[in-house]
């Protein structure tokens, strides 16, 4: 894990560094090799440093290219582990339904076996990061993809709702090694110019993973039960565990550092220390509970009067989940066109409108509804998730971790809260939270604009001093 206070400059973002800080007053380590001074050119040491970072730029250079057997195979892999993890994730948002039913539990107890899953990935990324450090980012993404397929297969036969809830939760704390190794691993192996298109692969694998867990959870319930869904979905996620350990090349790349817990909390108290980063980190958290919240009660809303709808056609509704790939897509052209913040209060505003329109006893406005609800909150997330590596100097993968830990803990809020309001009131009561997420999101844009032209105002004015 990259030391807090390093007085290198700060690495690109999905960079990692090894060197230790330099002592104060000397020049700062010339590559991720080299430690202490740097040479004086001229000298035999000087000449050693020039020799190791030309060797330096030949490995660079080595890195994995499209178009190789290596680069086909790093790919093939990491979109396996990705499908097989968020198979995983979100594998009984579809079934809460049947899984009340069964349990005689009400929505709020049922949505823990989704909301605890996400809560548990939450509170293990950092501390598993830090074991991708010292360990290997292969070996720790290996034992997170089998460790939660094996608990997978266990699930369907729990006894009773809370052994299922703590299978979940264990599944969980193993699924937080892929995200927290994934993209280190792509940065380091990956040549820079293929690095983009490798993580959109990557990143491709997630959200059909994601899709594929809703959509085949629902119609394997509706023929057989909601046990053989989460078995069929346990069998194929170790088949991809499986596709994954024979495919990834080995690391060549990686560099063991030892685990240094004082200078993580350096970096973590500097992150949550700065205000940008804190209201980027509520930004994410408030987006993801809203749609954590309407997906999770979704099931339960079309179950019920006027809708009645199978399990399998509710599973079917999660396709609308197609609209984020499309709106991630075109978010970059948004920003760059209107701004971060006007972004924002687009995707806020897109939310709101959703929400609104989801209170109508129509199928048609609920998915209406629901693409407004997925497209709003893929913007929101795209630039406040992009935002966070331009905004940290340093430990950027840290500061990246803390935005997931942010928004995985809204996932689990807004699920729980948003089923515990369906359970007192209804779809309205589910609207109702939403929306108060989305109004604390708007004032939280909304500072940040009244900050931000407060700054330009104290500009203008100190430059018109004489």
């Amino acid at each position: 894990m990259p030391d807090a206070d390093t007085r290198a400059p700060a690495p690109a973002a999905g960079a990692r560094t090894t060197e230790s800080p330099a002592p104060a007053g000397t020049a700062p380590a010339a590559g991720p090799a080299a430690k202490g001074r740097v040479p004086a050119a001229g000298t035999a040491a000087g000449t050693a440093a020039g020799t190791a970072a030309a060797k330096a730029a030949v490995t660079a250079e080595e890195r994995l290219l499209p178009g190789t057997s290596a680069y086909r195979r790093a790919i093939l892999a990491l979109f396996a582990a990705g499908t097989a993890t968020f198979l995983l994730v979100y594998a009984t948002q579809g079934l809460l339904p049947a899984i009340s039913a069964e349990f005689s539990a009400t929505p709020a107890r049922a949505s823990l076996t989704v909301s605890l899953t996400t809560g548990a990935l939450a509170a293990a990324l950092l501390p598993v990061s830090t074991l991708s450090e010292k360990y290997g980012r292969l070996q720790v993404m290996t034992a997170s993809v089998f460790g939660a397929a094996l608990v997978g297969l266990a699930i369907p036969f729990s006894p009773d709702l809370t052994t299922l809830v703590v299978l979940r939760a264990l599944q969980g704390v193993a699924l937080a090694g892929l995200p927290a190794s994934a993209m280190a691993y792509l940065a380091e192996e990956v040549s820079p110019r293929a690095l983009a298109g490798a993580v959109g692969l990557y990143v491709a694998g997630n959200s059909l993973g994601g899709m594929t867990s809703r959509l085949a959870a629902g119609w394997i319930a509706q023929w057989t039960n909601w046990r053989v869904a989460l078995g069929v979905l346990g069998a194929a996620s170790l088949l991809c565990a499986v596709t994954f350990l024979l495919l990834a090349p080995k690391a060549r790349h990686f560099t063991p550092s030892p685990i240094n817990p004082a200078a993580l909390l350096r970096t973590v108290r500097g992150h949550l220390g700065n205000p940008l980063l804190l209201r980027l980190y509520l930004l994410g958290m408030l987006f993801m509970s809203v749609f954590g919240s309407v997906y999770t009660v979704l099931a339960y809303r079309l179950t019920e009067a006027p809708f009645h709808l199978a399990e399998g056609v509710i599973g079917s509704i999660f396709l609308v989940y197609l609209v984020g790939t499309f709106t991630s897509a075109v978010s970059g052209r948004l920003t760059a066109r209107i701004g971060r913040r006007g972004s924002l209060y687009t995707g806020i505003a897109t939310v709101t409108a959703g929400l609104l329109l989801t209170l109508a006893d129509s199928l048609t406005a609920v998915l209406l509804g629901l693409v407004l609800i997925t497209g709003g909150f893929f913007t929101g997330h795209v630039v406040a998730s992009g935002s966070v590596s331009g905004t940290a100097a340093s430990g950027r993968a840290q500061a990246s971790a803390l935005y997931m830990t942010a928004y995985y803990v809204g996932n689990s809020v807004g699920g729980t809260v948003g089923a515990g309001a369906y359970h007192s009131a209804g779809w309205n009561g589910t609207t109702a939270v939403a929306l108060l997420a989305m109004a604390a999101a708007a004032a939280t844009t909304g500072y940040a604009t009244w900050r931000a032209r407060g700054g330009r105002r104290a500009g203008a004015n100190r430059g018109a001093e004489p």
